[in-house]
């Protein structure tokens, strides 16, 4: 990849999060008014529906159980927080001006206020709009907030998630068994008044509150364990509702006509079909079936890129092999070093995946604040390289492979056992695996096999530790490189890798627990060197970009490089 074309991404993923961070805490922008309106047209006068395709079946539609992003796309459209990406109506994403990138505003909440406390600790006041429902009618209370937070901690939840809010007092007791969920610290005074108290000022705290696994869910409605499959059970409190499901076919959804702005709202349909052929979603798209489509078959990547109808945007996260380090023969940190070596990231971003991602050099990517916030230099530069990620260096890292293999006693691989490579149903993923294997192949002498599997199958194979090397990818929840190393602790919920390392965990504890920055980034680069640079847990190989097809004449889509699409907004000229 030529320079200038790195530098160009970067540059944009920065002026992108800049917009994003700016809006954060007590400065955050107010949603505008709702005017009341008939339902929506497209211009023949009929009513307005969009069928969107951004995966298979997703693993779940819980807000606190969701991992992926997929089901997050689908919760932001059916659920709402304390606070919501909005559109900012104001920079495009792209030069054609149907996308527009997203603003934190409120949500649930009309306002709040911002306590710091002689302790270190911050209490956070949100102050409920008036007149907010559920898709049933019933009201939402703060009441609702409290149960849901501690629903997300409590161990009996089993989310992956529950770490978002280890921020809140006295969550990490809970987590651990010490406390019980009723102890955390958030409280409602009254029906509009949701209290929290959290450890220290975390300059992202307010993003959480926009973060799916923050969203209220109502208490009498999760106990039933299977209440995200009927659109009966499904209820939820935004700006749309699901009206059926269609287990591995779709999730169609409408206006919820108990929404403060429902009268705002854009489609009258919103349907999410479930596909993992890319070939299907193409031809669905060129038939007109689909108006959005994420993936493609690689061969048409280049020409759909040269006609225009291929579009790109930032995507602030990085694609990336993690190891099951609790298992032979990847439990030995030179053959994972060995293995990371091996790979030639220029032929993945120029021969296969071709748009515009950016060899990693290291795992959190660019595009997120270092000490200096969106004025300085970003992490990843501060950082540095791990390796040389480019082409220049290749034959050097290959060689150091080599070695590293044979001491770990497998010397051109001999006497290295057949291992598995697996990854979810996808063209582009079935392209990068057969570059791996080849390339592992070629450099190290070993066999590896692929084995691929449906989205759902896939990401519980890999948390469940069923695997030795799996397709990993990870995208901020929040612009700060916690959001890329916290999973990584100990036990925690989405460390796939079940990479323990007692050093590693003190450091990001030590992290959580100070407000200066400069310290807080020392010792998140500390970090990095441990499980990067010293235990290899992960092999970091590009920094994403999001491609996606629009149909023509749609236009109030707004996006942010945390990778959420919104078609709330969206009008058909």
């Amino acid at each position: 990849m030529k320079k200038t074309k790195q530098l160009s991404l970067l540059l944009s993923g920065a002026l992108a999060f800049g917009l994003l961070a700016g809006c954060g805490g007590g400065t955050t922008s107010t949603p505008a008014p709702t005017e009341s309106g008939a339902p929506s047209t497209d211009a023949s006068g009929e009513a307005f529906e969009l069928t969107i395709n951004i995966a298979s079946e997703p693993q779940t539609i819980d807000p606190a159980l969701n991992s992926a992003v997929d089901g997050a796309i689908m919760i932001n459209h059916m659920f709402e927080g304390l606070m919501r990406w909005e559109d900012s109506g104001a920079e495009t994403v792209g030069s054609d001006g149907t996308c527009t990138n997203a603003q934190l505003g409120y949500g649930q909440a009309e306002s709040y206020d911002k306590v710091n406390n002689e302790d270190g600790t911050v209490t956070y006041t949100f102050h409920l709009r008036d007149g907010i429902k559920w898709s049933d009618g019933q009201d939402v209370t703060a009441s609702d907030f409290v149960f849901s937070w501690q629903r997300l901690v409590n161990p009996e939840t089993a989310a992956d998630y529950s770490y978002m809010i280890d921020c809140v007092v006295n969550a990490n007791a809970i987590m651990n068994g010490e406390m019980e969920p009723s102890e955390l610290a958030v409280s409602a005074p009254d029906d509009k008044t949701f209290v929290v108290t959290i450890t220290s000022d975390l300059p992202y705290f307010t993003e959480i509150c926009a973060f799916p696994a923050t969203f209220p869910v109502r208490q009498d409605v999760v106990s039933n364990s299977q209440w995200t499959y009927d659109p009966a059970t499904y209820i939820s409190n935004g700006a749309y509702k699901m009206t059926s499901r269609v287990t591995n076919s779709e999730i169609v959804m409408e206006p919820n006509e108990n929404y403060y702005g429902v009268d705002s709202l854009g489609p009258d349909k919103i349907t999410f079909k479930l596909m993992d052929d890319a070939n299907a979603m193409l031809s669905g798209f060129n038939s007109g079936e689909l108006d959005f489509i994420e993936s493609m078959p690689t061969d048409e990547v280049a020409g759909l890129l040269a006609s225009g109808d291929l579009k790109i945007v930032d995507y602030i996260g990085t694609y990336y092999v993690c190891y099951q380090t609790q298992k032979a023969p990847f439990d030995d940190p030179r053959v994972r070093q060995a293995f990371t070596l091996a790979v030639d990231r220029t032929y993945i971003v120029e021969q296969i995946t071709q748009t515009g991602q950016v060899e990693a050099g290291g795992y959190v990517p660019a595009g997120v604040y270092d000490a200096e916030g969106a004025t300085g230099d970003d992490f990843r530069t501060v950082g540095g390289d791990y390796y040389a990620p480019t082409d220049a260096d290749y034959e050097a890292n290959c060689e150091k492979a080599r070695e590293l293999l044979a001491e770990a006693g497998y010397p051109n691989g001999e006497g290295f056992p057949v291992v598995t490579y697996l990854y979810n149903t996808d063209d582009s993923h079935k392209a990068v695996a057969e570059a791996l294997q080849n390339m592992w192949q070629t450099v190290l002498g070993v066999t590896v096999q692929l084995d691929n599997q449906e989205w759902a199958t896939f990401l519980q194979t890999r948390k469940d530790g069923d695997y030795s090397i799996a397709r990993n990818g990870w995208i901020a929840d929040y612009n700060d490189p916690m959001s890329f190393l916290d999973m990584w602790l100990t036990g925690g919920g989405n460390n796939d890798a079940q990479y323990a390392n007692p050093e590693y965990d003190s450091l990001i504890q030590q992290a959580k627990a100070t407000t200066d920055p400069a310290e807080r980034m020392q010792l998140m680069h500390d970090a990095e060197d441990i499980i990067i640079g010293q235990d290899y847990a992960l092999c970091p190989l590009y920094f994403y970009t999001q491609k996606y097809m629009l149909a023509d004449g749609i236009q109030g889509m707004y996006y942010t490089p945390l990778g959420y699409f919104f078609f709330d907004q969206c009008t058909r000229s």
